[in-house]
């Protein structure tokens, strides 16, 4: 088993310094950390847990880090995880990494060098080496990192055939999917794959885009909605992969002299205040925030106490039916 001389050995450091890089003491450049974090890696070492353990205190914070703290869906996310958090008795340290992985590693640095009892990352995209040497249990949200961390997640898949049915139960047979980001894999993603599989099965046509990085960074989606449609100019139904794009086509639809839903049908995904707001007021697929937020405070106090939790932990989807589809119903459903 190797131990933390090897570690310094395999880089050139002495132990001091290997020390510091996995307790996040003092100054450290970057090119030192990545050295460690290699060196660690390839000898498979892995710090004395329980001994760390022992001088570790409660201090009853969880961090969150967030890549966009103004987008309607992590807004929502704050707001049901500061509740889930308050119900247990901890408060809530909320951070925005603006999709950056190097400001996602600062700001975990920052909450474990501070003795957050946990933290909850929304990642623009996953790198385990962000959790080595971390001495607190990371819970990923609506992020899959297969080996390190508990996983909370929507069942993405199922969004993606619901949108679909509906779509297709309002008439729709040229069916438009804005769907993931080119070259960053999500669980987003499986969305357009459950999307594309009910077109499939219903015989109707079906055309998927992604989004640029920049349109995703930038949530300005606008030239990449007009590109879509100028490329095909009869869809009657659209899919948005979240209710950020879905109002931007609406918007785009406005501008053009499509009618929604007399011209073209559209489902968005995640159901966030913003669904509610737009004219006419979006279909979309449900996230559970509410569960997902209460799951992941509790898998903190779980790895917190060394237990198991299974992972991921994937909660089923609905929809709420409005004004952009056909299938339009009044009620509570729609509100």
């Amino acid at each position: 088993m190797a131990t933390i001389r090897d570690v310094a050995a395999a880089c050139g450091l002495n132990v001091g310094t290997v020390s510091r890089v996995i307790n996040n003491r003092g100054y450290i450049s970057k090119e030192t950390r990545e050295k460690v974090y290699a060196a660690m890696e390839a000898l498979h070492y892995r710090p004395n847990e329980v001994a760390r353990a022992l001088s570790r205190q409660r201090t009853n914070a969880i961090g969150l880090i967030v890549p966009h703290i103004s987008h309607p869906y992590f807004a929502g996310l704050i707001s049901c995880m500061e509740q889930a958090a308050s119900q247990r008795g901890y408060k809530l340290i909320v951070t925005n990494s603006h999709a950056d992985k190097e400001r996602e590693r600062a700001y975990l640095e920052m909450l474990d060098s501070n003795r957050v009892d946990g933290v909850v990352l929304c990642s623009a995209d996953v790198d385990s080496r962000l959790f080595t040497g971390l001495q607190l249990p990371v819970v990923l949200f609506e992020r899959w990192e297969e080996e390190t961390c508990v996983s909370v997640l929507c069942d993405n898949r199922q969004g993606g055939r619901l949108a679909a049915e509906a779509l297709l139960a309002g008439g729709c047979r040229k069916l438009l999917c804005f769907g993931g980001v080119e070259n960053v894999d999500m669980p987003a993603d499986l969305r357009r794959v459950g999307f594309e599989q009910a077109c499939r099965e219903a015989g109707a046509a079906c055309i998927s885009v992604q989004t640029k990085s920049t349109a995703y960074f930038m949530m300005d989606y606008r030239a990449f909605i007009r590109e879509a449609f100028t490329a095909h100019p009869d869809v009657d139904g659209v899919f948005a992969s979240s209710d950020l794009i879905g109002a931007q086509v609406l918007q785009f639809c406005a501008e053009t002299g499509r009618r929604v839903p007399e011209d073209i049908q559209l489902v968005g995904f995640d159901d966030v205040l913003l669904a509610r707001l737009t004219v006419p007021r979006l279909t979309s697929v449900r996230q559970p925030l509410e569960r997902m937020a209460a799951a992941a405070v509790e898998a903190i106090e779980k790895r917190m106490a060394g237990q198991k939790v299974d992972t991921p932990l994937v909660y089923p989807v609905t929809l709420t039916v409005r004004e952009s589809t056909k299938n339009a119903v009044k009620g509570p459903e729609g509100e």
